[in-house]
């Protein structure tokens, strides 16, 4: 774990006792062949610092988001901008952006919504050995 993240890093906020969200973080992780990417749960002091910064919600925010310097990315937005950093493959997910945001969200709200009936939840977040746990944020 590190306490600081150097400038302009991206930081993946997401929710520390979700199955599916950890399964996420998981699926960057190895992804991330530059280890940009940083990654910290909404639950955490740097968490809601981060969602403070940007005027975000930070106790009810059911949503990945992504922080890249000044602007913050939610829910969809975020999930495609990951995606466009990873390159590769990843990068035919691009032309999503083109669908309307209201209709991507609606998608993305009905996983997330029932994210822990059908993924389970973790009592707490469980941080992973190695460059990946020393890219977590306290």
């Amino acid at each position: 774990m590190t306490t600081e993240v150097p400038d302009g890093a991206p930081v993946v906020l997401f929710d520390g006792v979700c199955n599916l969200c950890n399964g996420f973080v998981q699926f960057i992780a190895p992804r991330d062949d530059e280890g940009e990417f940083y990654f910290a749960s909404l639950q955490s002091d740097v968490g809601r610092e981060l969602l403070s910064k940007h005027d975000l919600p930070t106790d009810e925010l059911e949503s990945i988001v992504l922080v890249e310097g000044e602007a913050a990315y939610v829910k969809s937005g975020a999930v495609l901008r990951i995606a466009s950093r990873l390159g590769g493959l990843y990068r035919l997910l691009s032309p999503f952006r083109y669908v309307p945001r209201v209709l991507r969200d609606t998608v993305y709200d009905l996983v997330a919504n029932n994210r822990y009936r059908l993924f389970g939840k973790k009592d707490r977040c469980e941080i992973p050995e190695g460059d990946v746990g020393a890219r977590f944020l306290e």
